[in-house]
């Protein structure tokens, strides 16, 4: 509020220069100057004018004391509104606000606040000044000085003037008490350590009849309690204080005076509510205080004007933040359903912003707007359909699912391109949550892929193959109708990937063309095979795409019986194809055909019932992914991981994908281990003995030993421990392990014990992998090994095809 007036009164000045002064020749040449830089025709032309003249103003403030300086002042001001340089009037905005006349000081604060800021030096020279003329006589040169040190006040400023600025709190005058409130706002926030010095003064401005001075008073207490949480308890005291004030506006008769559309002083009771919602949040008392008032509000407000209309917004927001009843918060949901059907669209916009914040906490009450929040759908401006959507999709249930979807699948065919992504996902998510049958996920999802195949997540074809194994009933019904659409249009990338897939899994109940959900179409296998191939030479096709296409062509070949020559003829044309995957594809399904054929029914069988949560269809993982040490457990100081360059680590993905020669691990004898009163223990048993911790040695180089130990071995997981010792002379340091295996095993490396190996082999660091092999596949793992010796950088890769057995595998002797 202080930068608000003053930018007026500021502004004022400058005009009233050129308006009111027109019989004084300064004042003409700064009417002339202005009407000059108007008419100028190019820019070139008004860098020219604004040259000259402040030439001229320079010259003006040389000659020192000449009666012309504040007029000078004035041009430069206007030039640097203009944006032009004007810093060479700083230090004659210090001389003139050091002036004894009015007219010279109020050009001279209005310069300082424009040209000067906190951080520039010579701002610190008015602080003298300021201190001065906030104890002079005039009320006018006083709100002068107030209004600079809200404006551009440094925390230095701050901190030597505020307790003047508390003493003129409890001045008399409402016109010093209104400017010297909003000061002490600023001054809060500079420093915020002063919040205590204000308090006081703050509580008794309530009592102020001036709705300036009250305005401001709000404000102050509003800053207090969001910078100083304690304040809370002394201002909820308060509470009955401010309700009153705010029945009194709202019962109170027309005032010309307050008045802004039939809302008597609307940004008065928009502040009370701000700060009864500040005060009333998580307190019994206080919201108990405000509950009538609210409704009060609420009910009697006229929403038909903007101000009306904020007035009840913040109402809306008071409610809901505090602890009210809720026959209360029924009546603010209904508010914001009434500003949904209001013809400007920011009221539709922020009705829609705070219904989403509210809409889990309030659904029922949400939902009986429900119809008015899908018409917003069709509003001509893109931010309100967002949000329109946002607030959709947040309102499907079990319940009205059908009905949701099919106003949300409406709007996906007419929607801009970018909600079109967003509201695919929207719908996907929704479905899959509230879906009310398989078939009608089917459909959904296909109908989504048909209009905005283009705009789904990569991992939606994933997810609808899975949807579609799971649902064996609907294999027919399926493969018919993307059968269909694949005939129709091939242009949706994710549409055509499935249907490939699912032509090459169930292409035999394709080809019989008995379907009980869907009328049946008779459809030959050449149909079928020039499909596939259309799709494999359209230029729209995608190499992912063609992989699909490519693959169900290979499938068929053991599903029909009259065109495999066909299908042999074009898969050996890939063999030869620029892309790598669809040629190496292509080469392996030739040998198939040759040399593998009588395993090629077996291979080429219909894939299992996927499982949602098996591993590799939704952990995301990439053959090679680098899995980084768990830090959520505390760890030693030099334990921490260097960050190592973007290149080493995208190296680091192809792992697996080398064709280096695997370091095969050789045995490692272990030191001997000691008796201790568990194996004597163990001892009960008769004849039960420990056998050595089996170790591998992994790798040996630059003195570096990294050894590695099972721990726990059961059917699915492994637990490893990496053991490096150091035998050089000096200590290894920014040691750092990464690790990678094959996709279908999970990888988890806890934190290192230390970065540094100590010399001489006095220490070692150790760090435990966790290996979860849920499909029990050849265990295999590749290691990056990175380290500092004598100042120069190793980095090394070693593969382990192998691992050592389970550490303490008792053997049982014969009793």
């Amino acid at each position: 509020m202080a930068e608000v007036a003053l930018y007026y009164e500021a502004y004022g000045y400058i005009y009233y220069c050129a308006a009111k002064d027109t019989v004084m020749s300064p004042s003409v040449r700064l009417q002339e100057m202005i009407r000059v830089i108007r008419s100028a025709r190019t820019q070139g032309e008004e860098r020219g004018i604004i040259q000259r003249e402040c030439a001229d103003i320079r010259a003006q403030f040389r000659q020192g004391d000449n009666g012309e300086r504040s007029h000078s002042l004035a041009k430069l001001l206007y030039v640097h509104m203009l944006g032009y340089p004007a810093h060479f009037g700083q230090m004659e905005c210090v001389r003139l606000i050091a002036s004894p006349r009015y007219s010279e000081k109020r050009i001279g604060y209005l310069g300082a606040m424009m040209l000067l800021d906190e951080k520039q030096d010579a701002s610190l020279l008015i602080t003298n000044s300021i201190k001065n003329d906030l104890s002079h006589s005039s009320q006018y040169v006083q709100s002068l000085a107030l209004c600079t040190l809200a404006c551009m006040g440094s925390a230095e400023m701050c901190r030597d003037l505020a307790p003047e600025i508390e003493r003129l709190l409890r001045a008399s005058n409402s016109y010093i008490k209104k400017k010297a409130t909003l000061c002490a706002v600023h001054i809060i926030r500079k420093v915020p350590e002063l919040a205590e010095l204000f308090t006081p003064s703050a509580r008794t401005l309530l009592s102020e009849k001036n709705h300036g001075v009250l305005h401001g008073a709000v404000v102050l207490i509003t800053e207090l309690c969001v910078r100083n949480p304690d304040t809370l308890d002394r201002f909820r005291k308060a509470v009955p204080e401010l309700v009153q004030i705010m029945k009194g506006l709202v019962t109170s008769s027309y005032s010309p005076e307050h008045n802004v559309a039939g809302i008597s002083d609307p940004f008065l009771q928009v502040r009370i509510l701000r700060l009864l919602r500040i005060l009333g949040h998580n307190n019994d008392t206080a919201s108990d205080a405000m509950n009538d008032l609210l409704a009060q509000v609420a009910t009697n407000t006229d929403s038909s004007k903007t101000a009306g209309s904020a007035v009840l917004y913040e109402t809306v927001l008071t409610i809901m933040d505090i602890n009210s009843e809720s026959g209360l918060r029924v009546l603010a949901v209904n508010i914001l359903g009434r500003f949904l059907l209001n013809n400007d669209r920011n009221i539709r916009y922020i009705s829609m912003t705070s219904l989403q914040k509210i809409v889990q906490t309030d659904h029922n009450a949400v939902q009986r707007h429900r119809g008015t929040i899908v018409d917003c759908l069709k509003d001509q401006d893109t931010s309100v359909k967002r949000r329109a959507l946002e607030l959709s999709l947040a309102l499907v249930s079990a319940v009205n699912v059908r009905s949701m979807m099919k106003e949300l699948l409406i709007f996906l065919s007419v929607c801009p391109p970018e909600l079109r992504s967003q509201t695919a996902s929207g719908i996907f998510n929704a479905a899959e949550r509230y879906s009310p049958s398989k078939r009608w996920h089917i459909d959904t999802i296909l109908h989504v892929l048909t209009k905005a195949g283009g705009d789904v997540r990569d991992e939606t074809v994933p997810n609808l193959i899975q949807l579609i194994t799971t649902a064996s009933e609907l294999h027919c019904y399926t493969v018919h109708k993307l059968y269909r659409a694949l005939v129709k249009d091939i242009a949706q990338q994710s549409l055509v990937q499935v249907a490939c897939w699912c032509i090459g899994e169930y292409g035999d109940l394709l080809l019989k063309g008995e379907c009980e959900e869907i009328e049946p179409v008779q459809v030959t296998e050449d149909d079928v095979l020039d499909a596939l191939e259309t799709v494999l030479q359209s230029h729209m096709s995608s190499p992912a795409t063609r992989g699909f296409a490519l693959t169900a062509t290979m499938k068929l070949s053991t599903r029909i019986t009259d065109n495999v020559d066909r299908i042999r003829s074009i898969v050996s044309i890939y063999g030869s194809c620029i892309d790598l995957e669809l040629q190496q594809r292509a080469v392996e399904y030739n040998a198939l055909f040759k040399k593998y054929d009588h395993m090629r029914a077996a291979v080429l069988e219909r894939m299992p019932v996927m499982d949602k949560n098996s591993p590799g269809h939704t952990n995301g993982e990439t053959p090679g992914e680098i899995k980084e040490p768990d830090t959520s457990k505390p760890k030693p100081v030099e334990a921490g991981l260097l960050s190592e360059p973007a290149s080493q680590v995208c190296d680091l993905l192809d792992l697996l994908g080398g064709t280096d020669t695997p370091l095969q691990p050789s045995p490692a004898p272990t030191s001997t281990p000691t008796t201790t009163s568990s194996a004597d223990l163990l001892d009960l048993l008769g004849g039960l003995e420990l056998t050595p911790v089996p170790t591998v040695s992994v790798y040996e180089k630059n003195g570096l030993s990294l050894k590695i130990q099972c721990d726990k071995q059961t059917e699915t997981e492994v637990v490893i421990n990496l053991i490096a010792s150091n035998s050089t002379q000096t200590d290894i340091t920014n040691f750092t392990l990464q690790a990678a295996v094959p996709k279908s095993v999970q990888l988890q490396m806890k934190a290192p014990s230390g970065t540094v190996i100590p010399a001489h082999g006095l220490g070692q660091v150790t760090q435990t992998v966790l290996l979860n092999n849920p499909n029990k596949v050849s265990l295999k793992m590749r290691i990056r090994v990175s380290y500092s010796n004598q100042g120069a950088m190793h980095q090394d890769t070693v593969q382990i095809d192998s691992f050592p057995s389970t550490a303490c595998q008792p053997s049982i002797s014969p009793l």
